[in-house]
């Protein structure tokens, strides 16, 4: 039967976070409508860090091949104090989840390439120029009125995710509050062609007279952005001897620079109250705004479409309960504070104008210097709250008491982290990244063993039924072994340097049950993978049937 609503899915807003949704949801099939208030996509200085969990989930929705040529990998991080001696070095060279972990990115170019990418679903419908004026729900559906060029009119949805900003017509309209501060500070940003640099480095300058940062960025673009003084208004960004005399100590010839932006901008740290109220869901800066010292602002927006898109999947297609919508709020806002206090404890650190505690900052920078595990810790952005849900959509770990399993010491729980990426021997022959050879649905991950061998013909087709894989992880070396003795939907993957296996020796577990976001949703051994999935699919509050599967 045709639903009466005019689409399952509408999305307000064309920004990072409604972007990447509205293709999550367009690679499922489901009927989205994406609207923008604006008649294109905003093109001012914004985001310039891409992280490698947001770069995975440009891998899944197959896109990362068209945003990778707009990002600068593996950026370096120098923090310099008033004397440009460097106090701390940020460095990551992990690949865990299969990508740089920091990125120097140009914003507008890959919102381009996510609103591009739409044209590829049929599902999926794009208006711009529709600005949300009204909002009416009942316990069954949402309808919104918009407003265009040729006038109003309404549109009927199941869900309604309000992706529009941080100044989110939704989130007022339903009295949601927006907790934190707009800080006093105020930055400047100044975007120039023909790099008068050309280092491939981003500077953080915690100077108290002044704070500043540069950034490399791609296609020959270099950033600038500096604190603004109380006592300089913003009418200065079209002041070019303001401007000049700003970047007088950065560049030999100030007035030779080819300045294609510059902007005024705030530093907000808020987060709203709540995340969902009925048929409407907040996402991205509707639901959180942070400091842009960080770089997460952007990254936190794809975290809450990755998360919500799986969700909304299931629950559209009677896969799931509504109820599952709730998790999204459980799981997404304990992370998003933590990104915001990281954001704000960051701005302080390098924007703060007190010379005492300027003074205080490079003599604990001198200690960390001098302790090769703290500054390895710092490097490597060990700081960086990782996503590390406690409830959820997870089931909790209990582990075993078998002897034959010790506790390895130093084991943390992987339930409710994200389940690394390495590259993996895949079925075919070569290498690939392992999100490439599972696919990036519901997955269950065993190390050796057949899977199938391991759960039951019921809870075999519930797990068809979601589109999830069983993948047996062996040695790279026993692939072709493995490959021969399992069922033709079984995923053999071969571990060709031993990471994955590694990853296994480090806990008193087998197998993991992996959710569409990555997110490791139970971990067990491998007699009670039946149970536990059974218990996953509770959590996932999983519905004894529906009409339709995912299309894998």
């Amino acid at each position: 039967m045709t639903s009466p609503h005019t689409t399952d899915v509408l999305i307000l807003g064309a920004g990072p976070t409604g972007l990447t949704l509205a293709n999550l949801l367009g690679q499922q099939g489901v009927r989205t409508l994406l609207v923008e208030a604006l008649d294109d996509l905003i093109d001012y200085p914004r985001a310039v860090g891409i992280d490698d969990e947001a770069l995975r989930v440009m891998q899944s929705i197959g896109l990362v091949d068209k945003v990778l040529p707009h990002t600068v990998p593996d950026q370096r991080v120098r923090i310099v104090n008033q004397d440009m001696k460097v106090i701390a070095e940020i460095n990551p060279t992990t690949r865990e989840f299969g990508w740089p972990r920091r990125n120097g990115f140009v914003q507008p170019l890959v919102d381009r390439v996510l609103l591009d990418g739409l044209a590829r679903w049929d599902s999926v419908t794009v208006r711009m120029g529709a600005e949300a004026v009204d909002l009416v729900q009942t316990a069954d559906e949402a309808t919104v009125t918009v407003r265009t060029a040729q006038g109003t009119e309404t549109i009927t949805a199941r869900y309604v995710v309000a992706a529009e900003g941080g100044r989110s017509f939704a989130r007022m309209h339903l009295g949601i509050a927006f907790e934190g501060e707009t800080r006093k500070q105020r930055g400047l940003v100044i975007d120039v062609a023909d790099d008068p640099l050309g280092t491939p480095h981003a500077v953080f300058g915690g100077d108290p007279s002044r704070a500043y940062a540069t950034l490399a960025l791609p296609h020959g673009i270099r950033r600038w952005e500096f604190m603004l003084h109380e006592d300089e208004g913003d009418e200065l960004v079209e002041s070019d001897a303001f401007v000049h005399g700003l970047l007088a100590d950065h560049v030999p010839d100030p007035a030779g620079l080819n300045i294609i932006r510059r902007r005024v901008y705030m530093h907000h740290a808020r987060l709203a109250e709540r995340f969902r109220e009925g048929r409407v869901l907040l996402a991205g800066d509707a639901a959180h705004v942070m400091p842009v010292v960080a770089g997460q602002g952007w990254n936190s927006c794809i975290r809450d479409a990755v998360n919500l898109g799986w969700k909304l999947t299931a629950v559209v297609r009677g896969d799931a309960d509504d109820s599952l919508l709730d998790t999204y709020a459980e799981e997404r806002r304990d992370h998003v504070r933590a990104m915001v206090e990281l954001s704000v404890n960051m701005a302080n650190v390098v924007t703060n104008r007190s010379k005492l505690r300027s003074a205080a900052r490079d003599a604990a920078a001198a200690v960390v210097d001098r302790l090769p595990k703290l500054k390895a810790y710092v490097s490597a952005q060990g700081f960086k709250p990782m996503p590390r849900y406690e409830r959820g959509a997870i089931v909790p770990v209990v582990i075993p008491s078998s002897k034959s399993v010790p506790v390895p010491e130093g084991y943390k729980p992987g339930v409710g982290t994200l389940f690394p990426q390495p590259r993996v021997t895949a079925p075919s022959g070569g290498e690939a990244l392992l999100d490439d050879v599972t696919g990036a649905g519901w997955r269950v991950v065993v190390w050796n063993n057949d899977p199938s061998r391991l759960v039951s013909k019921e809870t075999r087709e519930t797990l068809e039924r979601l589109g999830g894989r069983l993948v047996r992880v062996v040695p790279s070396v026993q692939a072709e072994w493995a490959t021969a003795e399992v069922d033709e939907d079984v995923v053999v993957v071969g571990d060709p340097v031993g990471v994955l296996k590694t990853w296994f020796h480090g806990r008193p577990f087998s197998a993991v049950v992996v959710r569409p976001d990555h997110v490791i949703a139970a971990e067990c051994l491998a007699q009670e993978l039946d149970g536990v999935l059974g218990q996953v699919f509770a959590a996932a509050r999983v519905s004894e049937a529906s009409s339709t599967k995912y299309t894998k």
